[in-house]
């Protein structure tokens, strides 16, 4: 972590044998998908497509999100279930339910494919189920098998602005005759009294009574899924606008931090990452706030997610709208400052209503660490002197809550590992914080806390588990387990040897890395979650373990991609929490530019650049990267035959940096 620590090359090999094995395993990953082009990816549906084939898409925008489960059976037909979500409008619990089920109390509906408009042709009702394709591209498309020479096309897409997501039908005349079709629109309606007043949740077509296509003619009409909060009126509805504004948020995602690299599952991947990331964003009473979704958390924000996982992402991102929404979340827990010295809370939920302080779970450690972490990667100085008393604030609570040996530990007495990394974590990006805001006492205290601290959590966390040198996760566990991966992730790399074999041998499954090993329970049966798999990528690559570390990005990318889970990041593995939690698809983000691209803020204006390209690549382009507030374009190119790679960085199209360094080696950037 210290920015003036020597050049080193790769700190790290394993043995032959244990790269071939892992290679190979890694190489065995189904896929169901095929990259289209740049930005989208299609299922075909043929003799040759493994079916059935389940899939799932959320769908986001400020005032509604949308889990799109869909099935293809053995015989091609589609079926379609759309849970449909408005975060901002509160339910009232029912009397039936447990008290936690208020924290999950979104007015939602369920909608099946009995929900949908009659097509008539010459006294024929056309049912399209029958599927030849399924596209992603930011919305969700499938394409019919024609019947009676009428190829039917449906798309999903939210509002990004508005209460309704639409799926919208797209009616071609494959024939060389004229077809006259006639439609009888659906149309449910269901008032609901909530917590903000009187909820109506609408579905509805609109298209004509009947329409003649000549050949190759199309016409479209949308199907509404929307809701409205007393006066509001479905006529607002506008699928045109609505298409257009989520074309437009699709081509700001594609345009900035763009990555191209040799490997196009991984282009491809990170730019559906940052869709995911940065379209999860809601309204609320605490302005626009960063959600993960997932069916279960909209218009919140968490310790976790949101303050040590997203809030670090979007400066890179330069996106105004994940800027201003992850600055919202910091403000609340500012405002929710305990009078007494106690644990902050670790969520506001509910439209941030609801606080969740009854539990502790690590919230200082992930405040210190994300605030000081967003900060100075934002390098905005007036946020950074309001956010100051919050990030004090949560390191004096950490300090004050060590046991005697050091390590913090919860109220219960029992001491983790990750709690401990990430109030590390914190201590060393405040201490450089505190620098920039003058705070040269402060500076000096944090900086010495965090040298003691990372030596107390060598003695009291350091264990040989299944004959590697790592760490135990816990007061008294023994076994392996995927919260390993947070000292690497937090640059600590005393013991990186046995945490990588660790990690990328005896937790590593084609599926990512386990929670934890365990005898009792057979791998196949075992849990996996995503977000510790995207922390031991980026620790990998952060202490140099490139090669390997690319080999199982790679793997996990196209595992994700064009696997059965396609196309994004999931919460974890197996069972329903198979969700795609948008707090994943940005730490899927911050394996590029924290990992491969080391990227480390110093302080406001300067950053410390550590580029590792794998020996599979030649090259790597991140176009329009946000760094200390500048948009800039980084590219690497391997001098050939040689462990240097060549350094270039333009800020709007002018060559600023040219140089060569050893691959791996530091190289400090300075804005003025």
């Amino acid at each position: 972590m210290n920015a003036h620590r020597t050049c080193r090359g790769l700190l790290l090999l394993l043995s032959c044998c244990c790269l071939c094995t892992s290679a190979a395993q890694d190489t065995l990953v189904p896929t169901y998908w095929k990259i289209s082009d740049i930005n989208s990816i299609t299922l075909p549906v043929n003799a040759s497509t493994q079916l059935p084939y389940t899939g799932q898409m959320e769908l986001s925008g400020r005032k509604v999100s949308s889990i799109i489960d869909y099935e293809i059976d053995s015989l091609g037909v589609l079926r379609v279930n759309r849970d449909v979500i408005f975060p901002q409008l509160r339910t009232y619990p029912r009397s039936n339910e447990p008290e936690w089920k208020k924290y999950r109390a979104y007015f939602r509906r369920n909608y099946s494919d009995a929900i949908r408009p009659k097509i008539i042709l010459n006294d024929t009702l056309l049912v399209p189920s029958q599927i030849d394709s399924v596209t992603i591209s930011g919305m969700l498309r499938f394409y019919h098998s024609p019947i009676k020479d009428i190829q039917i096309i449906r798309t999903f897409y939210p509002s990004m602005d508005q209460r309704f997501i639409v799926e919208e039908y797209q009616l071609s005349n494959t024939s060389d005759s004229v077809k006259t079709l006639k439609f009888s629109n659906v149309s449910l309606t269901q008032k609901e009294l909530g917590h903000k007043g009187n909820y109506t949740h609408q579905a509805f077509s609109t298209a004509l009574d009947s329409i003649q296509l000549a050949k190759n003619e199309t016409y479209s009409f949308p199907i509404y899924y929307g809701a409205t909060l007393d006066e509001e009126r479905k006529s607002s509805f506008n699928h045109q606008q609505a298409l257009r504004t989520r074309q437009s948020f699709l081509d700001e995602m594609y345009s900035k931090l763009q990555l191209e690299t040799p490997d196009p599952v991984i282009n491809t991947f990170f730019y559906f990452s940052k869709i995911r990331a940065a379209e999860s964003i809601f309204d609320s009473s605490m302005g626009i706030v960063h959600s993960p979704g997932g069916g279960n958390y909209y218009a919140g924000v968490w310790a976790n997610d949101q303050i040590a996982h997203s809030g670090p992402f979007f400066p890179f991102l330069g996106y105004v709208q994940g800027n201003l929404a992850a600055y919202h979340a910091y403000v609340k827990f500012l405002k929710h400052l305990p009078k007494d010295g106690s644990r902050l809370p670790h969520a506001f939920e509910m439209d941030g209503m609801l606080v969740m302080d009854h539990l502790d779970r690590g919230a200082a450690a992930m405040v210190a660490y994300g605030t000081s972490l967003y900060l100075l990667t934002s390098g905005d100085e007036r946020d950074a002197e309001k956010l100051w008393p919050l990030i004090t604030y949560a390191i004096e609570y950490c300090h004050d809550m060590r046991n005697k040996d050091g390590v913090v530990q919860a109220t219960s007495g029992k001491s983790n590992l990750a709690t401990s990394s990430l109030y590390f974590g914190g201590l060393v990006y405040a201490s450089r914080l505190a620098a920039e805001l003058g705070k040269t006492v402060k500076q000096k205290v944090f900086q010495r806390r965090a040298e003691v601290l990372k030596q107390d959590i060598e003695n009291y966390f350091g264990a040989v588990l299944d004959g590697l040198e790592t760490y135990r996760q816990d007061d008294g566990n023994t076994q392996l387990g995927h919260w390993i991966s947070l000292p690497l992730a937090m640059g600590i790399d005393d013991r990186k040897e046995g945490t990588l074999r660790a990690l990328f041998e005896r937790l590593w499954t084609p599926n990512g890395v386990l929670v934890q090993t365990s005898t009792n329970i057979p791998q196949k049966e075992s849990v996996i979650l995503d977000r510790a798999t995207l922390h031991a990528l980026r620790g990998a690559f952060r202490v140099g373990l490139v090669d390997t570390a690319y080999a199982k990005l790679a793997a996990y990318s196209k595992k994700r991609l064009l696997g059965e889970r396609a196309p994004y990041a999931i919460e974890a593995y197996p069972g329903h929490m198979t969700k795609q939690l948008s707090t994943e698809s940005a730490l899927y983000c911050r394996i590029i530019t924290e990992g491969v691209l080391g990227m480390e803020p110093i302080g406001f204006k300067t950053t410390e650049l550590r580029p590792k390209l794998p020996e599979a690549w030649n090259f790597l382009e991140l176009k329009d990267v946000y760094i200390s507030g500048k948009p800039l374009t980084i590219t690497l190119n391997r001098v050939e035959r040689t462990n240097t790679i060549q350094v270039q960085i333009r800020i709007q199209g002018r060559t600023v940096l040219d140089k060569n360094i050893v691959n791996g080696d530091p190289l400090l950037l300075r804005f003025f």
